[in-house]
């Protein structure tokens, strides 16, 4: 999508493999052990119904979209095995799809295998096992949380926890536990079930701001980038002159980035911060790690984060949670704060 902004996705991805039309429809064929005889027609249909925001053409199914996803997952000489989400090929038309196929997508899950073009079968999502990452970073198993979303939009979120093995200290990360949180907050991002755009995304201090420089980057074709150092103290928190806030059209959207919610409104501040330098401004909000208020970090639910009301009162469009801690929280690498 970053290669091709101004097409759909269900486009963006054939054009990303490079293949014509006809192609698309032989390698569909080709997933389906052939027996299916699709052409270059239904595609064709199926991409104007996308890029005509459904005045014409047709819109494939459920069942369409999982095969369309292991072809095209396949890539440009069609040995690779990348797992792409069904939701990531309709993702700014899934309101237009058919009732029973926008819960059918809503309902996938990387439990669901997805048969590559070799003939395997990949999983979309990582084991729900504690899972050792190269750094000696442990993260704990996946699960579903119901997140503040914007109408029509999945609020699922595949989040995963963060267990402390030292209770009562700080957990300190590694790089590739960071990166692995930021991969997953661009999985959340893509299968919201419409296309997000921003015109900026802002760092909350430095941790923050490298979140927003890795989004911007890999999730929003190099968007500008803001920075909001705050200044705290007991009583009331204060944005420094080291800020930056880049120039924007009127009325803009926003991603704010923080790496931590715990108790403190510090989001609360920001947005209405933003809000004040450009009014009318629509915010989204990622944030790496959501405090729980109980020691079970799977969570059943959003209001079983601390920062849950802050989070809601703040009047996010969408809001992505990468992961759950537990007290006093987490640490960057490098100690960014």
């Amino acid at each position: 999508m970053n290669r091709y902004p101004d097409i759909p996705s269900l486009q963006a991805h054939r054009y990303a493999c490079g293949i014509s039309q006809e192609q698309a429809a032989s390698r569909y064929n080709q997933v389906t052990g052939h027996t299916t005889c699709l052409g270059g027609t239904s595609i064709n249909a199926w991409e104007t119904w996308a890029r005509t925001r459904g005045k014409s053409g047709s819109p494939p199914t459920f069942s369409s979209l999982l095969i369309l996803s292991a072809a095209y997952g396949s890539g440009p000489l069609g040995v690779s095995d990348e797992t792409i989400s069904p939701s990531e090929l309709v993702a700014e038309a899934y309101e237009r799809l058919a009732p029973e196929d926008q819960i059918s997508l809503r309902g996938f899950t990387a439990a669901s295998p997805v048969t590559s073009m070799n003939g395997d079968t990949a999983h979309a999502y990582p084991d729900t096992e504690l899972r050792q990452l190269p750094s000696e970073d442990v993260v704990g198993p996946d699960f579903i949380l119901d997140a503040p979303t914007m109408e029509y939009g999945n609020p699922e979120r595949l989040v995963y926890s963060l267990p402390n093995p030292r209770p009562g200290q700080l957990l300190n990360l590694g790089w590739a536990s960071f990166g692995y949180g930021v991969e997953r907050l661009v999985h959340q991002i893509k299968n919201v079930g419409r296309r997000v755009d921003v015109d900026a995304c802002f760092g909350v201090n430095e941790a923050g701001l490298v979140m927003a420089t890795f989004l911007a980057s890999a999730q929003f074709g190099r968007c500008p980038i803001g920075y909001l150092r705050c200044n705290k103290s007991r009583d009331f928190i204060a944005l420094d002159q080291a800020s930056a806030f880049p120039h924007l059209p009127e009325a803009p959207s926003i991603l704010l980035c923080d790496f931590e919610v715990k108790h403190a409104d510090v989001v609360g501040f920001i947005s209405r911060e933003i809000r004040n330098r450009y009014p009318g401004a629509e915010l989204y909000f990622a944030v790496f790690g959501a405090m729980t208020k109980e020691r079970d970090l799977n969570v059943s639910g959003f209001d079983d984060l601390t920062g849950a009301g802050i989070m809601r009162d703040a009047g996010f469009k969408a809001v992505f949670v990468a992961a759950t801690m537990a007290p006093p929280g987490i640490e960057p690498p490098l100690e960014l704060r």
